[in-house]
């Protein structure tokens, strides 16, 4: 498998390197373990004669040509790590031309994978337009801004269209490399995840942070808030709208413009967010935690758990043991 590595100035250097070293190491374990196949062809190149990493270290790159055949494009994180910063970084001229090299590879039928900030890249060029994709979560609200036609599902780790394939944040890299792996061959991804002590995971959702994501608005905000100090409660569209001085339709489109979710779903997010903490400590049964966030009992707190966060109590609590 042919694969082009496209690096841009300032990038994150843990999502290239974790790439880099985990093609490394499939083929490392294929010339040993099975007879030198699958073979991974990796070539670092840039729209640049000279490219710096985030921490500035200086990335030897090679001039893309058309001679070049690849299967794959993958395209690392830029190092931009809010709203503005990102937006700027968009708009450099190495970036501008990194996107019509991009269109001009899919016109080609070469398949794109990114992570994190790289599928701003992809979605910038118009390339995730209607198409279902995933981000990094943290700044998953400025991307449904900007890219109001891209379905987007920031709860899930790898997303596949026929553009190729997006990932979620920082070392969703290494997930989104083992799935490139497990394409050519699902034993030496097997291989590759046992040496790596990486698994393929399947949702970000454990990792999202519900009070960040509130921060991209005002008025989600000031629901987030009003939620916590209700999670015992029913909840009451209606009752949560008159608080916050606003309509319901308001407040529902504010919630879906912003977080891509219904406020009730949002409510839920925080119910699991609380139980998830107090379940970390094996001094709160199941029974309290579940009445603390609004629910009869403990089985509609279990189910709610598998549903949000593929995780169960026994897996939450073993992750400090």
């Amino acid at each position: 498998m042919k694969i082009l590595v496209l690096a841009l100035e300032g990038l994150f250097d843990t999502g290239l390197t974790v790439t880099l070293d985990a093609f490394s190491t499939a083929n490392s374990l294929a010339a040993k373990l099975m007879g030198g196949s699958p073979r991974f062809d990796v070539t670092v190149v840039g729209v640049r004669r000279r490219v710096r990493s985030g921490l500035g270290l200086t990335i030897p790159v090679r001039a893309i040509t058309s001679s070049m055949k690849p299967d794959w494009i993958v395209v690392p994180a830029l190092k931009a790590t809010t709203p503005v910063t990102l937006a700027a970084a968009l708009e450099r001229r190495d970036v501008i031309d990194a996107k019509q090299q991009l269109l001009n590879w899919h016109a080609k039928g070469v398949r794109i994978a990114a992570s994190c900030i790289g599928t701003f890249l992809l979605a910038d060029a118009g390339l995730l337009d209607y198409r279902q994709a995933t981000t990094t979560w943290s700044l998953a609200p400025f991307f449904r801004q900007r890219y109001p036609h891209v379905q987007l599902d920031e709860s899930r780790m790898l997303v596949t269209s026929d553009v190729g394939i997006t990932a979620g944040a920082a070392m969703g890299h290494l997930d989104l490399t083992l799935w490139l792996i497990r394409q050519a061959s699902p034993e030496l991804a097997g291989l590759v995840s046992r040496y790596l002590l990486a698994d393929l995971r399947s949702f970000q959702a454990p990792y999202i942070i519900p009070n960040h994501l509130a921060q991209a608005d005002p008025l989600i905000s000031r629901f987030e808030r009003w939620a916590r100090e209700h999670l015992k409660d029913g909840f009451s569209l209606q009752d949560a709208a008159k608080a916050l001085a606003t309509s319901a339709r308001t407040l529902q489109r504010r919630c879906d413009a912003v977080l891509g979710k219904s406020p009730l779903a949002y409510f839920q997010d925080l119910r699991v967010e609380h139980a998830q903490s107090r379940l970390h400590g094996n001094d709160h049964d199941v029974e309290t935690v579940a009445a603390e966030v609004g629910y009869a009992d403990g089985a509609t707190l279990r189910t709610l758990l598998r549903q949000r966060l593929g995780r169960g109590v026994r897996d939450l609590r073993s992750d400090l043991r």
